[in-house]
């Protein structure tokens, strides 16, 4: 399958692992929040009855053609936005479906953003500075090389690539881009190694540019400011035993999963000092054992797996909702079953 001339190749992370702890409900409804090639999405796919539905969001377009190729035979309702996750509040109320089974998150970059050289994720390739998920976007990572102060870069380097050597790279970078505009990724590789000590360099464990294309990719798409709230509009909208499943690929966006989760399965919010419970706190969804991680057969096959880490977490009965669940049990199912879907929601 061919998207754009350029083959559309991703490998879902932990997939079964990631399905079978997701899809509770063969009727039921499921959001995957990072479509990409649907690999996600058919397999849970597989598991519904006509009476299921799938509801797809990525901003990429090719991302987007590629699962509705994928998806097009299943036999449940599929309904592909072409948006960002960070919209889902929206995106659920313009879908008619207030109330879900199933959230997925599979976040990071896909294999084909990194494999399509001209996206400009990858400092393996020489390509334009781009690194935006959504080609449509205006603000790209020109922008943040040949605009940035270099205290700016500083901060980013340091807060999103915990790079030691973000000081020094910036300072590198301002230097350069004073002779001319910095415009391809080999460009700003080649800065980078000359800013790196060549000790340092060759003791490292990976790629010297890593963490700077990691903390530059993150500003560009604003990939850590949308998660928490993310997360928990997928919790405020999941029926009382929906799940909720997270898949993170660093320890930044793993950290605001994790306590995330964490603040959202807490009882008792009171300080410790307080004799009895004040705040009458119940918890919203209750953590489904401890994190997973791919197994020696899976990172055999793809080493992009390597750093990955699933988390699932049950939504918990409230008052409210058990009143409102009835009610909206069918909200969701409207309309025929077993088409593809393309909208826009802004």
């Amino acid at each position: 399958m061919g998207v754009g001339n350029v083959e559309f190749h991703h490998i879902s992370v932990m997939l079964e692992e990631t399905v079978k702890g997701l899809v509770t409900n063969k009727e039921g409804i499921y959001v995957d929040c990072t479509l990409g090639g649907a690999g996600h999405s058919h397999r849970i796919a597989e598991l519904l009855s006509p009476e299921g539905r799938i509801i797809g969001i990525d901003q990429d377009e090719e991302a987007i053609e590629a699962a509705k190729e994928r998806l097009k035979d299943v036999k449940c309702r599929v309904d592909i936005v072409h948006s960002n996750f960070s919209h889902l509040e929206e995106i659920l109320e313009a879908q008619g479906a207030p109330l879900v089974d199933g959230v997925v998150f599979d976040l990071g970059v896909s294999s084909h953003q990194i494999d399509t050289a001209e996206r400009g994720f990858s400092y393996m390739h020489d390509a334009p500075l781009d690194m935006r998920m959504d080609p449509e976007a205006k603000f790209s990572a020109y922008d943040v090389v040949n605009t940035y102060s270099e205290k700016e870069l500083d901060r980013i380097f340091h807060d999103y690539g915990e790079e030691r050597w973000g000081r020094r790279i910036a300072q590198f970078i301002v230097k350069e881009r004073m002779k001319k505009p910095i415009e391809r990724t080999g460009e700003l590789v080649d800065i980078i190694c000359k800013a790196v000590p060549k000790a340092v360099r060759q003791a490292a464990n990976g790629h010297p540019a890593k963490r700077i294309f990691q903390a530059i990719r993150i500003e560009v798409n604003d990939e850590l400011g949308i998660l928490e709230k993310a997360f928990r509009t997928a919790v405020h909208h999941l029926k009382p035993g929906g799940r909720i499943a997270i898949i993170t690929f660093h320890s930044l966006e793993d950290r605001i999963a994790k306590q995330t989760l964490k603040e959202m399965a807490r009882g008792c919010i009171c300080p410790p000092e307080l004799p009895v419970c004040v705040c009458h706190h119940k918890p919203e969804i209750r953590l489904l054992g401890k994190p997973k991680q791919a197994t020696a057969d899976e990172l055999a096959h793809n080493s992009r797996s390597k750093s990955a880490k699933l988390r699932i977490a049950e939504k918990l009965a409230t008052d409210n909702q058990e009143e409102t669940r009835k009610g909206s049990a069918d909200a969701g199912k409207t309309g025929k079953t077993g088409g593809t879907v393309s909208g826009r929601v802004c």
